[in-house]
């Protein structure tokens, strides 16, 4: 019912700079939390930045300063902007969102439901 899809990853050389963009698709009664993981081969999943509904932007020590995490709540879409970009960089970075959806109408009962998009590739060569 609700998808994530991502779009933006790219090769680029380290020093360099991407954007990458998240868009759902679905009903959706409300977004709660957005954000975006990275798994590098071999490496298990971790966080990289995360935003909430009202702004606030927490990001792991490795990206602080050099990435910023961004969503608009009309379009329910979060952005991830990556500036002066390291070989360690290189990973599949996931978009992730946690969601309100409207499980019945009568009565109206809410489900909040996390959901994961299929990813795309970002590769920084030295």
């Amino acid at each position: 019912q609700v998808q994530l899809v991502e779009s933006g990853g790219d090769l680029v050389q380290a020093g360099g700079s991407l954007r990458l963009s998240c868009t759902t698709s679905g009903t959706i009664f409300r977004i709660n939390t957005m954000g975006w993981y990275r798994q590098a081969p071999g490496k298990q999943r971790e966080l990289v930045a995360v935003i909430t509904s009202g702004s606030t932007t927490n990001y792991a020590d490795s990206v602080k300063g050099r990435f910023t995490i961004s969503r608009d709540n009309a379009k329910n879409t979060v952005s991830l902007q990556m500036n002066s970009l390291k070989p360690e960089d290189t990973a599949v970075y996931y978009c992730n969102a946690d969601v309100v959806i409207l499980a019945t109408i009568l009565p109206p009962v809410y489900r909040s439901l996390e959901v994961w998009g299929q990813g795309t590739l970002v590769t920084v060569s030295s």
